[in-house]
């Protein structure tokens, strides 16, 4: 909208004011209106998640309508954007009401409420993208075409992956968010070779999400729910699709993977193939180094968002 009055001003000088707006207005709102937000019950089976009871819990409703209001703002939308950014508002609103429940959603629900979000994202993409992958690594590109209907089953899957391993891994003040940063930080870096005008609204989530991370680090006084934790992981997969390879999400949200995913893992054995893994470890992972090697969570957050980092920046080296 504002990007059609100042005719005159760069775009890059423009995003910087969008994103500017994003982070301010995100901690103000955040500062003012948290203690509107459903309050925590404490989380029975986490490590310590007593300790939570009472705090604020839903800030993803406020950080991602803020960055819906933004991205409206400041970015040329286009309608593959827009359904985007639709997209992401669903799913913090699925996550929203969930967190707001006096009982929770149980995991039929929320899995299929999942997977009508990301069997619409995934169709979008194909519409206005194609399914032409290029894989750029060590200075050499390799592109192929995927046949469309197995090119939406597995972007449906990496969508479906993303949103819950970025939940799973939302039990540890400053985590998700702060893996999440790096996670789309290594992303704009590719992203932005690919479609310059989508890279400044990765931008836009990483400030909404750094002004979060302000009141979220340890001791934290408010939490994002699944209203955020659920419409990051669809972002980011969004993100992952954007940069034409997606399997640039295995390394650059690595540490969500193996923190999230062993508990999904876990599960799915157990539930469906009565097969029982990992039996001495405790999942999501972060609980396990939280409980059984004793670490702060301060530990588990600098720790995991160090391997986070030198992972991603490997990958980025290597890519041309």
């Amino acid at each position: 909208m504002f990007r059609s009055i100042f005719q005159n001003s760069s775009y890059e000088i423009f995003a910087l004011l969008g994103i500017m707006f994003a982070f301010f207005v995100t901690a103000g709102a955040l500062k003012f209106l948290k203690d509107k937000l459903p309050k925590d019950e404490g989380r029975l089976f986490a490590h310590n998640g007593a300790l939570s009871k009472g705090k604020p819990r839903g800030a993803g409703i406020i950080f991602i309508i803020v960055f819906a209001v933004t991205t409206l703002l400041f970015v040329p939308i286009n309608p593959e954007y827009l359904i985007y950014v639709a997209l992401v508002v669903a799913a913090m609103l699925t996550g929203y009401l969930d967190d707001a429940s006096a009982v929770p959603w149980g995991p039929l629900k929320k899995g299929l409420l999942d997977f009508a979000i990301a069997l619409v994202a995934s169709i979008t993409y194909v519409n206005f993208n194609g399914t032409d992958i290029n894989i750029l690594f060590l200075k050499n590109s390799i592109s192929f075409n995927i046949p469309v209907v197995l090119f939406v089953i597995l972007s449906v899957i990496l969508i479906w992956v993303s949103i819950n391993v970025t939940n799973c891994s939302d039990g540890v003040d400053g985590l998700s968010g702060s893996l999440s940063v790096i996670t789309l930080l290594s992303f704009y870096f590719v992203v932005k070779n690919v479609d310059f005008v989508f890279a400044p609204i990765i931008l836009i989530m990483v400030f909404v999400v750094l002004a979060y991370l302000w009141f979220n680090a340890t001791p934290s006084i408010l939490m994002m729910g699944d209203a955020g934790s659920r419409a990051l992981g669809l972002f980011i997969a969004i993100v992952a699709l954007k940069t034409q390879n997606p399997f640039l999400y295995i390394p650059f949200a690595f540490m969500l993977i193996v923190d999230g995913g062993a508990g999904l893992i876990k599960l799915s054995m157990g539930r469906f193939l009565k097969i029982k893994v990992m039996k001495n470890i405790r999942t999501p992972i972060h609980d396990h180094y939280r409980k059984n090697k004793e670490w702060s969570n301060t530990h588990v957050v600098f720790r995991f968002c160090i391997v986070q980092v030198i992972v991603s920046s490997v990958f980025i080296y290597l890519l041309k």
